[in-house]
């Protein structure tokens, strides 16, 4: 089994939960849900449904800023960005633009706008989609390609640790997420593609491409 992270062989069988196996890369540190057991579209869009994210919630807002407040300290005033995997209510594209940001908004279920995937941009933020990617390889590979050297993009997802009880976890139990990254894996994937890497809170990952 190859890892879809880092791509590496080095993985093995890492448990069977729920009748589901997911399998453990030792090159990335990684850990991801066997993709036999990934969702059909029809019913991963109704699993996002559930999801009450409203643009206008204050505690959802709030959420997002773990994000928004350390990155737009790494932007310029008036840059583009796009919002990657938005969801149906992108609330974290409504307060970038508030504060004078530009944002597209691309999601594969709401907001499949093909366009915005064929422009480059000064940022793209991912907040709780990186953990949804079912080919998180090809996925970080697209949104370096859609990244302008020098370009940032923040991550939000929920880091896996060595803490952590991975059977009773509640963000393994969401049966949309089917990859989870420590921050030994998100080191990784910046290796990779030539990125550098801040984490200026939990849970929370700048990238940054390389300038030309």
């Amino acid at each position: 089994m190859k890892c879809m992270i880092c791509q590496s062989k080095e993985t093995e069988h890492f448990n069977t939960l729920d009748k589901k196996a997911y399998w453990k890369c030792d090159g990335c540190h990684g850990i991801f849900l066997d993709s036999i057991h990934h969702l059909q579209n029809n019913a991963e869009k109704v699993r996002y449904l559930e999801h009450n994210n409203l643009v206008d919630d204050p505690r959802y807002r709030k959420f997002l800023s773990k994000l928004a407040v350390p990155l737009k300290t790494k932007l310029a005033s008036g840059s583009e960005g796009l919002d990657y995997g938005c969801g149906p209510g992108p609330a974290l594209a409504d307060m970038l633009t508030l504060d004078g940001f530009k944002l597209n908004l691309y999601d594969p279920f709401f907001f499949p706008d093909q366009e915005a995937l064929i422009k480059s941009y000064q940022f793209i933020v991912c907040t709780e989609t990186a953990e949804h990617f079912y080919k998180p390889f090809e996925e970080f590979n697209k949104l370096d390609a859609l990244l302008l050297p020098g370009g940032w993009l923040g991550v939000m997802t929920t880091f896996l640790s060595s803490s952590d009880d991975f059977e009773s976890w509640y963000y393994r139990r969401d049966p949309t997420h089917v990859c989870f990254y420590s921050e030994e894996t998100l080191q990784i994937i910046a290796d990779q593609r030539g990125w550098s890497l801040e984490i200026p809170a939990k849970d929370i990952a700048l990238f940054q491409k390389k300038a030309l």
